[in-house]
């Protein structure tokens, strides 16, 4: 039964520190006692069979061989039949925005997959509200019943004079936010060119979050792992979920940094790094397991943190080892060790029982103490989070687009002309700088569809300036007329339009003018399919399993298109990402990433 209820933060240790002690010594009895269970010790490497767990006020106070000494005529007691106790799962770094959904949503969606602590950085919603719409998702953040961290954003726009956003932030913003009470540190710090060129607003950003005392996190999408590398180093970031290679990862861990391992809905980077540990030896106190960006299917049909630690463990990691790097690690790497991360006393109860640790089979979620699911089943209710009107209604086109906006003019008197084409990389976020000739009809340069080259369009979304910059993409396989337009355009959030039907382009652009944003496909003038997402065109008001449904039959119209790509909406999504090489599309033009800068389409 679905159990209606509010939820506050939990009471500080200091304050049930003597309540912790009585009860540890029998003086007081607890809450709840689980008995029998097998700890998954994540301090020690160990599992120890035979265990005791008491708990008191949402916090674990005595962990050990027999509680019965704290077990009173209020005591709930648990047994876990043998299975295995494991600390509750941590994401180090994701982007809540990237499920389609509300905090709440996505907390719904996790928790029956063991998800109890997530450190979300908001960065899409403060390239369109700016810091009201970081201060909204914190807000939010703080009244879960599991522990959601804030960071904050720290690269808005995150490449000044490649792009612009709807909003700009700076190190005042940032000195602002670290006085807020959920925020953990700096998102990931995407500028790394600016970092290693001392760039004042990178600087400052970084120096007001080590003043506070909180963790700067990274973002170096670069493979060159020379000078540069070595720079943005020592200009303060201690983390980076950007390596896509096991010298990636090493060269991470050997500067000091934490080297993030993500497994998304579209980034499959944990096999190729984890073997720094598994062939190299290093040590695996350093690294980190996280998603980054994960769609609402996934959650609901395959699962959070829980799937990203199965998968470690496939890949040849000891089952402890892959839980340490979602749990005590994340917690140390943040400084709240004293919180989460572990099954030790004075801790924050939040734990799994597990009936298989390889395959990760969680059969219930205690948060604070409270079991928040069982079975895979919520059962608490979450209640909704009211987003205001000024947070709805930001897709501003200027202009009702035509398929003639989309048009690309060719040089004059040229029958052929060779373009720049950004090229998808399956799994990976990166992109490849492509090169094709094609043709040219009527003075306009046509697509090639049975070479796979078709047209990428950005729409200013903002300020309802009516611009578009065109330019060609391969990759997405598309084999009929169609179009797919969304809102969601990581990092400045414009519109990215996709297609091989100039008509279908402009049909999709302003469908998602009429709704407030979202992601939706055409073809030959028919909507096939569309999810809503009016909070800020990034995330939609409705339940995680709706969205996912409605994101279920986009891919399967996709497919139907011609799209085989593992998750091609992701991949969608990352087309204007102008901080990771090598070639992306911005309102500024075509942009080169590996040089930082503007580029012609035509060769």
């Amino acid at each position: 039964m679905v159990k209606k209820q509010a939820f506050s933060a939990p009471r500080l240790w200091t304050e049930m520190a003597t309540a912790l002690v009585d009860v540890a010594m029998g003086r007081k009895p607890a809450d709840l006692v689980v008995r029998n269970g097998r700890w998954v010790n994540v301090h020690s490497g160990e599992v120890i069979p035979g265990t005791d767990l008491a708990i008191v006020g949402g916090r674990f106070a005595y962990c050990g061989p027999n509680a019965s000494h704290a077990i009173g005529t209020g005591t709930k007691v648990v047994d876990a039949g043998g299975r295995y106790l494991v600390p509750g799962l941590c994401d180090a770094h994701m982007h809540v925005e990237s499920g389609m959904v509300t905090v709440t949503e996505f907390a719904r969606a996790v928790i029956p997959h063991g998800t109890t602590s997530m450190f979300i950085d908001p960065h899409e919603i403060a390239n369109v509200l700016g810091l009201n719409g970081v201060r909204l998702m914190h807000d939010e953040a703080v009244a879960m019943p599991i522990n959601v961290h804030v960071q904050m954003p720290s690269c808005v726009p995150s490449a000044p004079g490649l792009e612009n956003a709807g909003a700009s932030l700076g190190p005042q913003d940032v000195a602002e936010a670290m006085t807020w009470p959920n925020i953990i540190g700096l998102g990931e710090v995407m500028n790394f060119p600016g970092v290693a060129a001392n760039d004042p607003v990178m600087v400052g950003g970084i120096a007001e979050t080590v003043k506070a005392g909180k963790t700067v996190g990274g973002h170096y999408a670069s493979p060159d792992l020379g000078l540069p590398f070595h720079g943005y180093v020592a200009g303060g970031p201690e983390d980076d979920h950007e390596g896509t290679r096991a010298e990636d990862a090493i060269a991470r861990v050997r500067q000091g940094m934490k080297a993030m391992l993500r497994l998304g809905s579209a980034w499959y980077d944990v096999a190729t790094q984890i073997k720094a540990v598994t062939e190299q030896g290093l040590d695996p106190r350093n690294f980190i397991l996280c998603t980054d960006d994960s769609h609402s299917g996934t959650l609901v049909h395959e699962g959070h943190m829980d799937r990203v630690v199965r998968h470690a463990i496939a890949q040849g990691l000891k089952p402890i080892t892959a839980i340490q790097m979602a749990t005590i690690n994340t917690a140390q790497h943040f400084r709240l060790e004293r919180e989460l991360g572990s099954i030790t006393p004075g801790r924050l109860a939040d734990f799994l029982i597990v009936s298989d640790l390889v395959e990760m089979k969680i059969d219930e979620v205690y948060g604070r103490g409270v079991r928040l699911a069982k079975a895979g089943k919520l059962e608490i209710d979450i209640p909704a989070y009211d987003y205001p009107k000024s947070a709805k209604n930001t897709v501003k086109l200027g202009k009702k687009l035509k398929a003639k906006d989309f048009d690309i003019a060719a040089p004059e008197g040229a029958n052929e002309v060779r373009v720049r084409v950004i090229g998808v990389i399956e799994n990976q976020a990166p992109t490849r700088a492509l090169e094709a000739d094609l043709a040219v009809e009527d003075g306009l340069v046509a697509m090639d569809r049975r070479n796979d080259v078709c047209q990428i369009a950005l729409v200013e979304r903002h300020r309802g300036t009516g611009g578009v910059v065109n330019g060609f993409v391969s990759g997405f396989g598309y084999m009929q007329d169609c179009a797919m337009a969304s809102t969601v355009a990581h990092d400045s959030h414009h519109m990215i339009v996709v297609g091989t039907n100039k008509e279908d382009m402009a049909k999709a652009a302003n469908r998602l003018g009429e709704v407030g944003g979202g992601v939706v496909l055409f073809s030959k003038g028919k909507e096939l399919a569309l999810v809503e997402m009016p909070i800020a065109g990034l995330m939609s008001d409705e339940r995680a399993e709706v969205v996912a449904e409605k994101a279920e039959k986009l891919t399967e119209a996709m497919r139907k298109m011609g799209c085989s790509l593992n998750n091609a909406y992701m991949q969608h999504s990352l087309l204007a990402l102008v901080v990771i090489p090598e070639l992306r599309i911005s309102d500024a033009g075509i942009i080169d990433v590996t040089k930082f800068e503007k580029v012609d389409l035509f060769i």
